[in-house]
Order: C-alpha cells, then structure tokens, then sequence
C-alpha cells in the first residue's frame, strides 16, 4: 500500500490480499518443498496461487479462466486442493475467527438458527398426476 498525503491508497486488485490481510494468514500456509540438490522449477509465490484462489472463488468463473497473472489455472487448482486436503483453510478460519472475537467484533451470545420449511406440491417433485375421470 502507498500513501499519498496522509490517505492510505490499496495497491491490490480486487479480490486480492491486501499486505495486512496477507500478513494475517501467511504463517498457516505449508512451507513449499525445496530440493535439497537445488534443481527444479522454484514454486510460485503463495500470495500469487492464493489470489488466484479467491479471484475463483468470488467471481464463479472457471478454473480454465483464471488470469495469468495468478499463473497457469492448474497449478493454481493443485495449490487449492493440497490445501484443502491438508486443513489450511479450516486453519485460517479459525485464527481469523478467533482474532475477530478477541478485538471484540464477534459476538458468540447471540445465535440465529432458520428452520423456514417451505413445501411444494406432490407433483412438483415429479409424481404422477391423477387420471382426469371422464364422464359419460
């Protein structure tokens, strides 16, 4: 982030980590694997695969779509599930979670629970409709 006279200006693209935001979340990231030879191709940069992982998520569009800038779509996928699999998710909203209680923006006392139950007609979920009777 930049700042021009005094007001913070964002330098991040939307649906993108802000430095703050990023430094919030790094340390629940897995450390990536270096070959102890040093050949390979060095991995790309975990804020990058990240933000390509939310720009997915928050603008529904395919994998295949991604923007280059976040790198190619299926490194960006393999990050998304290793991720999954391996609870980094889970971690981070946790700790995020428990942040917002701490600063006192989370209020645990008050719980809402919807049990709205809307039914539809028998025929709606592809039941046979009655025979018309005729008559004579």
């Amino acid at each position: 982030m930049f700042l021009v006279e005094g007001v913070e200006k964002v330098s991040h693209g939307r649906y993108e980590l802000s430095e703050r935001q990023w430094e919030l979340v790094r340390e629940e990231l897995p450390q990536p694997v270096v070959r102890a030879d040093g050949k390979g191709r060095p991995s790309r940069s975990d804020k990058e695969i990240l933000n390509g992982i939310f720009w997915i998520l928050c603008s529904g569009s395919p994998w295949r779509d991604l923007p280059e800038k976040y790198g190619p779509w299926q490194t960006v996928y393999d990050r998304f599930r290793k991720y999954q699999q391996q609870g980094v998710y889970e971690r981070i909203l946790q700790k995020l979670r428990l942040r917002l209680q701490q600063d006192g923006y989370l209020d645990l006392s008050t719980w809402f629970v919807d049990a709205t139950i809307n039914k539809a007609h028998k025929s709606a979920a592809g039941a046979k409709k009655k025979k018309q009777q005729t008559r004579p």
